[in-house]
């Protein structure tokens, strides 16, 4: 039962809201005065306490000092200087007399769900700061607690991090962790794919632009770079970035300036950079696609993080945070993985890696329709698959080939359900963006279904 503690000299009063919340099914403790109280309980022992502000001795706003109970202050002294110092005391409320009854019993039910709250979220906070020390970043084996060790060593530093990693390993998660364990924790996190935006309009959206400076920029704007002022800045992708962007960017890091689109001068700019890559940076460096002062300078300190298909013994415990995200995600009750289900996540190879998984379970918990989810209701590649609208495709061979490198995996994958499945339902299939499984196309050299027929008619 819920416990509160009321602190009133006026007996008359005292007893008639023992009456009041003992009938509204309160357990109630009551004194006179906080020596009174102090000589009988701990103030910490109870759920809420109601105290008269102008008590014999001590005020009770005083009781706000000597206890994380919620205090809520009661007084027939009511003014706007009395209401002010007493929140800025720390009070949860304050109560004016003579006060409705009904409205008391409002308050007090308000501020008894906010601290179950906020103790609920505390405690929630401490089990993920003990089983995921590294922003929610889930990962017992080696590799991973070698990037979690970077992580907690570089976050507090205002150094450019380099963060590399295939598709889908979660490149944005370190960004976060980075800026969250971070003396700039209370500003901006901006993040920007510089793969998705069109290059004609890249330095504009990163470094904002004046009025006139081209087409179609009536007004000035503020690019994402200022946004991110006092903050991180996260640039996915950062291997798409144009080479007229890379210079912008080289200033900003070298100077710690910022010069929009069509502006005369520059302005000075706060803010961390972390950039992340799937590509090979020296590779483009060597085929003049990026500038190699730029490369030297965002890459002063690397994360590296390993594909999924390495780190095998992490999959059980990435499966269950995954499903139940996608539950709560989704408004459907706790569901759990059968064991067949966990075996074939396990044996999978995962091109696409965490997004993948993240990807396949919100599509089983959907079409879920028990409270267990099968291996067939996964529908991985060369394990059967459900048919339907999800992209569920044919099944492929029932024996993956464990030793496949990921190019190969990529082609068998794309070759085997490309006549099935729309590049949407591949690509998501995959974990991979559109635009990614394009790429991969024609590096791969696997034209999309029809387009050698259409080459062969001219």
């Amino acid at each position: 039962m819920t416990e509160l503690l009321v602190l009133e000299d006026e007996a008359v009063i005292r007893k008639a809201l023992h009456r009041l919340l003992t009938r509204n099914g309160y357990q109630v403790s009551e004194a006179e005065s906080l020596e009174e109280a102090r000589r009988s309980w701990s103030l910490n022992d109870f759920d809420l306490i109601l105290a008269d502000l102008r008590l014999p001795g001590e005020p009770g706003t005083a009781a706000i000092d000597e206890t994380d109970t919620p205090v809520v202050i009661m007084t027939s002294y009511a003014s706007v200087r009395s209401a002010v110092d007493a929140m800025r005391r720390g009070a949860v409320d304050y109560i004016a007399k003579p006060f409705d009854h009904d409205e008391l019993l409002l308050t007090i039910e308000r501020v008894l769900k906010e601290h179950r709250l906020q103790r609920q979220n505390a405690a929630l906070k401490a089990d993920i700061a003990r089983d995921y020390p590294v922003a929610g970043m889930v990962g017992a084996c080696e590799a991973m607690q070698t990037v979690f060790r970077r992580i907690r060593k570089v976050a507090p530093t205002d150094t450019t991090v380099l963060v590399l990693g295939e598709s889908g390993t979660g490149k944005e998660l370190v960004a976060r962790a980075l800026h969250e364990e971070s003396w700039r924790r209370e500003g901006p996190l901006i993040a920007v794919n510089c793969a998705a935006i069109p290059e004609g309009l890249i330095e504009a959206e990163l470094f904002g632009h004046e009025k006139g400076a081209f087409t179609g920029a009536l007004e000035t704007r503020h690019g994402l770079v200022e946004a991110a002022g006092g903050g991180t800045l996260f640039l996915d992708e950062i291997g798409e970035l144009p080479r007229q962007a890379q210079g912008r960017l080289l200033r900003v890091l070298q100077e710690g300036e910022i010069r929009r689109v069509g502006a005369s001068a520059a302005r000075k700019i706060d803010v961390r950079l972390v950039a992340a890559t799937n590509r090979d940076l020296h590779a483009l460096v060597e085929a003049e696609q990026f500038r190699e002062d730029l490369y030297f300078r965002i890459n002063v300190m690397e994360v590296r993080l390993p594909p999924l298909r390495e780190r095998r013994d992490d999959i059980p415990d990435l499966c269950q945070v995954l499903l139940e995200k996608a539950c709560r995600r989704l408004n459907r009750p706790a569901l759990t993985l059968d064991d067949g289900a966990l075996e074939t996540m396990e044996h999978y190879h995962w091109p696409g890696n965490v997004r993948e998984m993240e990807n396949i379970i919100e599509r089983a918990v959907i079409l879920c329709e028990g409270e267990t989810i099968t291996a067939e209701l996964l529908a991985l590649p060369g394990r059967g698959s459900v048919a339907g609208e999800c992209g569920g495709a044919a099944p492929a061979e029932e024996d993956e080939a464990p030793d496949l490198s990921l190019e190969d995996y990529f082609r068998r994958y794309v070759l085997t359900h490309q006549d099935g499945m729309t590049e949407t339902a591949l690509a998501r299939g995959l974990g991979i963006s559109r635009k990614a499984l394009w790429e991969k196309r024609q590096r791969l050299g696997i034209p999309r279904p029809g387009n050698n027929h259409k080459n062969g008619a001219h």
